[in-house]
């Protein structure tokens, strides 16, 4: 009899470990409209691929608010386990001693394939030690293009299928759209990743020393060059008649161009998503003008988006399961998905390669622009990325500084003085705080 009670309870157990519910992973993400679709539909194929794990996407706001409260998290002893960070916030993360998980010895502690080199360069660096160990794992990649509206561009006696490469012919551009009753000529989204990081990278300037913070904080801001200050005098002027019109420091401008109401946008790579789904007009996308004057340029543009920590302090079937995650994450068919349906970058050689093989650049013309604007040359010390403590405290005193300019409150070159003084009480505060 007590065998066959034993015998029973064996069998009942088996059950109930065969029924067990899955783990729960948390995934803090900032991903909004047709991207945050796109997250909820990637958790959810990945959960319905097995039965051990299930990833649960919360949206927790803003960039900044998620990378603040996932760190909130931690201190309080309840931290996510993936949380999406941007790229700004990388020097952040790798202060935040003890509260990262990396996610090369995720990896390997799992015992999941997991070769670095298989991932974009150009993306990879960003997130890794100066060895090349891997930090976080690069998720939504993306970098600034040039959307143009052609029919717009037709009505001023513009060839639709012919984008400015220059900025001189991007100001002739604009002029001939506001002459022919477009409100705006040209806007611009998320004012300093675009204007003065990516534009210093596209001319091979520094934003700052030590390889702009990739070499370490003790780094000093230096965008205040002519080659900005010019720049930022013509955006100045180029607003009195609205041939640029400032539209707000981050996605605030999208808007102007999905109504019409602008006729050239420079933005991220992602929005193509959002363009696609909205703009009831023909357009294209095009890579970033620049100076012809300027030696070397264009160079490459640099990377936005973000990328996925993995908090600390959670136990080892957790981790177990983030690294599956990953591996499916980082799988061929997902990233080319991803990079057809958002605009963000594959971020593995082999989905570009695939996504390349199956003629999606060749049926979808402008697609490809962003990975040829980032990879068309080798990086150089000026155009690697950046790494700066406080920058999305940085940012903000650009873009006011900024702001002051196009409202005729400040020249440019006392604009970017100033945001260049401020910019480096700002790094010195971080250079303190992580001694």
């Amino acid at each position: 009899m007590k065998k066959l009670v034993l015998a029973l309870a064996l069998v009942v157990g088996s059950l109930a470990a065969a029924h067990a519910d899955p783990i729960e992973l948390q995934w803090w993400h900032a991903m909004t409209s047709v991207n945050g679709d796109r997250i909820n539909k990637i958790a959810a194929d990945f959960n319905a691929s097995q039965s051990d794990y299930k990833v649960v996407p919360v949206f927790k706001g803003s960039y900044a608010e998620t990378m603040t409260g996932a760190i909130a998290a931690y201190r309080a002893g309840n931290p996510p386990d993936i949380v999406q960070v941007f790229e700004v916030g990388t020097a952040t993360m790798m202060a935040a001693k003890g509260a990262i998980k990396p996610v090369y010895q995720l990896m390997q502690d799992a015992g999941e394939p997991f070769d670095p080199n298989s991932y974009l360069p150009a993306v990879t660096g960003y997130y890794s030690t100066p060895d090349g160990k891997m930090l976080s794992l690069p998720f939504n990649s993306s970098t600034p293009v040039v959307y143009w509206n052609k029919d717009e561009f037709k009505k001023a006696g513009l060839d639709p299928d012919k984008p400015p490469k220059t900025w001189p012919e991007t100001f002739e551009a604009a002029k001939k759209l506001r002459a022919a009753g477009v409100p705006c000529g040209l806007t611009s989204a998320w004012v300093s990743w675009v204007q003065i990081e990516n534009f210093s990278a596209w001319h091979n300037l520094p934003i700052g020393t030590k390889d702009n913070g990739l070499g370490g904080t003790d780094t000093v801001l230096e965008f205040n060059n002519p080659t900005v200050t010019r720049h930022i005098e013509n955006l100045a002027e180029a607003e009195k008649d609205k041939s640029f019109d400032y539209g707000g420091r981050t996605t605030e401008p999208e808007p102007k161009f999905i109504s019409g109401d602008c006729g050239m946008i420079q933005d991220s790579s992602a929005a193509y998503g959002m363009f696609k789904a909205g703009a009831k007009f023909n357009w294209g996308v095009a890579e970033l003008p620049y100076y012809p004057d300027v030696p070397g340029a264009p160079q490459n543009s640099i990377i936005g988006g973000a990328s996925l920590w993995v908090m600390a302090g959670k136990p080892a079937d957790h981790y177990k399961g983030i690294a599956k995650f990953f591996t499916y994450l980082s799988s061929v068919p997902v990233q080319e998905k991803w990079h057809e349906d958002t605009g963000y970058l594959p971020i593995t050689k082999a989905a570009y390669e695939k996504t390349k093989a199956d003629g999606f650049y060749a049926q979808n013309p402008g697609t490809e622009v962003a990975i040829l604007q980032m990879t068309g040359k080798p990086p150089t010390d000026n155009s690697k990325g950046l790494r700066f403590g406080n920058m999305v405290q940085i940012r903000d005193v650009i873009a006011e500084d900024l702001e002051a300019a196009f409202s005729g409150k400040s020249t440019a070159k006392a604009a970017l003085d100033d945001a260049v003084d401020r910019g480096n009480a700002l790094l010195r505060q971080f250079q303190k705080n992580t001694q």
